[in-house]
């Protein structure tokens, strides 16, 4: 995985004519300045004429200007797509916009005010001092990294202007609230029907995976994932374009598949980088805890109790930052309590925990109709307060709702651990059983 953030580069190419009749080539600009700066900022350049989606290419652009953390807008010329795609760019970001241009080039009243770094040209239209230039235009990206200042006129001028959750939606969401051509998006439900084959023919039909539209992506990406496809998953992320590779949904599902593969320490670094870049989630936090929480069980299994107390007490934590940061998101929540109930059968916080997570969950069904892991929260929490007849009820509403096979899989893995844990304290664990048998089979 190329773990750097996308500068995506926004200016002509070719040879253009200045306003004084000059012939400017910005391919040697781009070549020259701007391409070599990016690469010594640590960023990844990717230019618009670069685009490999034929008929795609004006909504590929649009996802480009959209979810690259890093823009630069070369601002020479009076281009009107230049001007046009920067409107978007300032619209949709607060702030990583970095406008350069040909040192004395004129510019329209509207954006006069910006602060645009200027390089000198020669006679020829080419760059009189690339060195010069791509140390001052790498200088002043690192500026933009390190400061954040907000550099947008729309986010300075209008207070409360806010921008838009680009790439903040969860998962399971993204795929309905992305449009994308209907044709497409039926064939994939049809290749998920009949299975995996049937999906690897799609994605091959599809290539090159970096050129289609971030919609039709992610759509396959989640496909394969309803089918556990934990590999080609993998696979098909590091051939997304690269803007959408740094997409939090993307990195999360990377790290998903990755960690059930086994490769947990690279699952690890990419979700705590996450977190270091865009601060904690529920989402985010959730899967760092399935990490932990695998790494205990496989430790307790093994006999090391004391390494297996260490895991557990880290799963706890990830999934408690996740239900603290957003308490509308009973997964990590329920996951919490039943790891602390596990860990200590008389902690109070997890039955105060225990009550804030049913009532998320009442509350998202109540209003949004919920999905599978709403009933199969409800589910676990009736478990640890015995409630037999309420988690059989939640069992019959999860699995009307089931979709993807290895989420039964997931729920009753948690529950085993329920169960062990009650059996060995000498509890009954008869009903939690049936429940755990239920769920197996329709994982199967």
């Amino acid at each position: 995985m190329d773990h750097r953030a996308v500068c995506f580069v926004i200016m002509p190419f070719g040879r253009k004519p200045d306003p004084s009749g000059r012939a400017v080539d910005f391919d040697r600009i781009y070549a020259e300045v701007i391409g070599p700066a990016v690469e010594a900022a640590g960023l990844a350049a990717v230019r618009a004429d670069e685009e490999k989606g034929a008929g795609f290419i004006h909504k590929l652009m649009y996802e480009r200007i959209l979810l690259s953390e890093y823009a630069i807008a070369d601002l020479t010329i009076l281009n009107a797509n230049v001007y046009y795609e920067l409107g978007i760019r300032h619209a949709a970001r607060p702030e990583t916009t970095v406008l350069t241009m040909a040192l004395g080039s004129p510019l329209p009243f509207d954006v006069g005010p910006l602060r645009a770094l200027p390089y000198a040209l020669g006679a020829d239209g080419a760059p009189s001092d690339a060195a010069a230039s791509r140390l001052a235009l790498t200088a002043r990206l690192n500026e933009a990294r390190g400061h954040r200042a907000m550099d947008s006129p729309l986010f300075q001028l209008l207070e409360g202007y806010q921008a838009a959750p680009i790439d903040r939606l969860k998962t399971d969401v993204f795929r309905t609230q992305v449009a994308y051509a209907e044709v497409l998006k039926k064939r994939l439900a049809e290749a998920r029907e009949k299975g995996v084959e049937a999906l690897d023919a799609l994605r091959d039909e599809l290539a090159p995976l970096d050129a289609v539209e971030a919609g039709v992506a992610v759509d396959l990406l989640l496909s394969y994932r309803a089918l556990s496809q934990w590999g080609r998953l993998v696979d098909l992320c590091g051939k997304l374009d690269r803007a959408l590779q740094r997409t939090q949904l993307v990195r999360e599902q990377w790290a998903l598949a990755l960690n059930r593969l086994g490769e947990d320490r690279e699952a690890e670094t990419i979700l705590t980088g996450l977190i270091t870049e865009r601060g904690p989630s529920s989402e985010t936090c959730g899967l760092l805890g399935r990490i932990h929480k695998d790494r205990w069980q496989k430790a307790r299994q093994a006999g090391k109790e004391i390494e297996a107390r260490g895991h557990l007490r880290k799963a706890i934590a990830a999934y408690r930052q996740g239900f603290e940061t957003d308490w509308r998101d009973a997964y990590p929540g329920v996951n919490a309590v039943t790891l602390m109930t596990i860990a200590d059968p008389r902690d109070r916080a997890a039955k105060d925990m225990a009550g804030v997570a049913r009532y998320a969950v009442r509350q998202r069904l109540a209003h949004e109709g919920g999905d599978y892991w709403d009933h199969a929260t409800l589910i676990e929490l009736a478990a640890i307060e015995s409630d037999w007849d309420a988690a059989e009820e939640a069992l019959g509403d999860a699995l009307a709702m089931l979709d993807e096979g290895w989420k039964a899989a997931s729920s009753a893995n948690n529950l085993k651990m329920i169960a062990d844990a009650r059996e060995a304290a000498g509890m009954d664990v008869e009903r939690l059983k049936a429940i755990i048998a239920e769920l197996t089979a329709r994982a199967a």
